[in-house]
């Protein structure tokens, strides 16, 4: 039985959310907050598996009270935001804070689809308590002497946001069999693919990276069309390479990364150049990890270093089957250091990766490429 907690200052939202959730047989909702030191409370009381959380409370936001549970009882949270860039902004913020996930608050959605919102509402909760609780715990980052005035660092791009404590190190899971180093080689093309706990992820790995990276980046991660811009934003604020979103007809090009627009797909042409498509309704991901590396396998054949990284589902895994036909490298991220094992899984059980690494061994070892 998954104990929820829900969280929400509106009482119609709690009452649905709440309905919703219990006529799930195998969810039982044990208590709701209205607010986000109620929820801090209620959590350290009543010791649920998933919190439902929304932003904007009073008394207490929803950020704040997320990265309180975060320091005294890690527990996997869904946030709810509206599917607008302000949105995104503060679901990035949260997933910065600790939250594991977020679904966009439709009330149209709610009253127009109610068996879809229903399923969608309880798959996540479920997997979210199947989720990794080490991966959610962190520390605070430790502090960095300010540099000498005047003072420079060669070939670097100065980080332009601090990361916030959700991007350091998740607390270790019990000690994994480790993948030896991969030997270097030449890469045409990076491609990253990740969804549930991603962001984090993809903010963890690619702040490593120096501004002279050798390679042009491809980054896959499952979002809303509302999202994605504010996301590349962020990245490209605490990187030293440069991240943007990416349009029909960029081309590739070393220490670019270019990151998928949510809804639609992402490819790349005979000649290598971007292509942005719409998505197929007969794909459940727009963006899909298996479009992107299945096209960066006919198009660069041995030459791509394809990763997954954390997620729900088995996307990726035909698209790094396709690349390891062609002779490329897959490396996939260890069960330790993911929120969902589920992508990276999908991957290793089909034998298809070179490596398995923890977060932080990727992104070390895909700077040592520079």
């Amino acid at each position: 039985m998954v104990k929820v907690l829900v969280v929400d200052d509106s009482g119609f939202f709690r009452r649905r959310v709440t309905e919703i959730l219990s006529a799930d047989p195998q969810i039982q909702v044990v208590g709701t907050a209205t607010n986000g030191k109620e929820a801090v409370e209620q959590t350290l009381a009543l010791h649920p598996d998933v919190i439902t959380m929304d932003y904007e409370m009073p008394v207490m936001d929803g950020i704040t009270a997320v990265r309180q549970i975060m320091q005294r009882q890690p527990t996997p949270v869904l946030m709810f935001s509206s599917l607008t860039y302000e949105g995104a902004r503060v679901s990035l913020d949260a997933l910065d804070a600790g939250a594991a996930d977020y679904l966009p608050k439709n009330f149209e959605d709610i009253s127009r689809n109610p068996d879809k919102v229903r399923q969608l509402l309880c798959d996540r909760v479920h997997a979210l308590a199947r989720s990794n609780r080490r991966s959610l715990g962190f520390t605070a980052p430790a502090a960095v002497a300010a540099p000498a005035p005047g003072a420079t660092t060669p070939a670097t791009r100065t980080p332009r946001m601090t990361a916030t404590s959700a991007a350091a190190a998740p607390v270790p899971a019990e000690p994994a069999k480790r993948s030896p180093a991969p030997r270097k080689r030449n890469y045409k093309l990076v491609a990253i693919g990740t969804s549930t706990g991603g962001p984090v992820a993809l903010q963890r790995v690619l702040t490593k990276l120096p501004a002279s990276f050798p390679a042009p980046l491809l980054l896959i991660q499952h979002m809303p069309g509302a999202f994605t811009k504010a996301f590349a934003e962020r990245l490209d604020k605490l990187c030293q390479i440069t991240v943007k979103e990416a349009e029909d007809g960029d081309t590739l090009r070393p220490g670019l990364a270019l990151l998928a627009p949510g809804g639609k797909q992402m490819m790349l042409d005979s000649r290598g150049v971007v292509r942005i498509l719409p998505g197929d309704e007969r794909l459940n991901y727009k963006p899909c990890v298996d479009v992107t590396f299945g096209s960066a396998a006919k198009v660069l054949q041995d030459k791509v270093l394809a990763i997954v990284l954390t997620g729900m589902g088995a996307d990726g895994r035909e698209g790094a089957r396709m690349l390891k036909q062609a002779g490329s490298s897959v490396w996939a991220q260890d069960e330790a250091s993911c929120v969902i094992y589920g992508m990276p899984m999908a991957v290793a059980k089909a034998n298809l990766a070179d490596g398995i690494y923890d977060l932080d061994e990727i992104g070390r070892y895909l700077a040592e490429l520079g």
